[in-house]
């Protein structure tokens, strides 16, 4: 079993996908309305909208879509990522900070790793934890 998160947008689907990509990486493949085959369902302002979006990088799988019915509740889902590579880990946390709200600094933690939060431009929610080296070996 995986989980693969599936974010919620109203007609930002396709900039928040192209903004995670240019922070994570990855190969991104969009669905418009108009490009599936129950476009006839919906009306002609919402054809332009993303039906179904992936971004896929690494063993990271992330969904969104433009018809999500519940888009501007509170957002009580945090995006938590974990690395070994410190210096990544801050690359990707920097990025997905751009226009968004850092919540916590990547600093170090009381465990022995980096930790950060932030919430990005869109109003999700995420985390970075960067492991010490003893906890990526299976030895923490």
């Amino acid at each position: 079993m995986q989980l693969h998160p599936y974010l919620g947008f109203d007609g930002q689907a396709r900039e928040a996908l192209e903004f995670y990509q240019s922070c994570l990486g990855g190969t991104l493949d969009l669905m418009t309305v108009a490009d599936s085959p129950v476009a006839a369902h919906f009306r002609p302002d919402q054809q332009t909208r993303i039906l179904h979006g992936s971004l896929t990088s690494g063993a990271l799988t992330l969904n969104a879509s433009d018809m999500t019915e519940d888009v501007g509740r509170t957002h009580s889902v945090t995006l938590a990522l974990t690395s070994h590579d410190p210096e990544h880990a801050r690359q990707v946390f920097d990025a997905l900070a751009q226009g968004g709200t850092v919540t916590h600094p990547l600093s170090p933690s009381f465990w022995g790793g980096t930790f950060g939060q932030l919430t990005d431009r869109y109003g999700h929610h995420w985390m970075m934890n960067v492991l010490p080296h003893a906890q990526q070996n299976g030895q923490g």
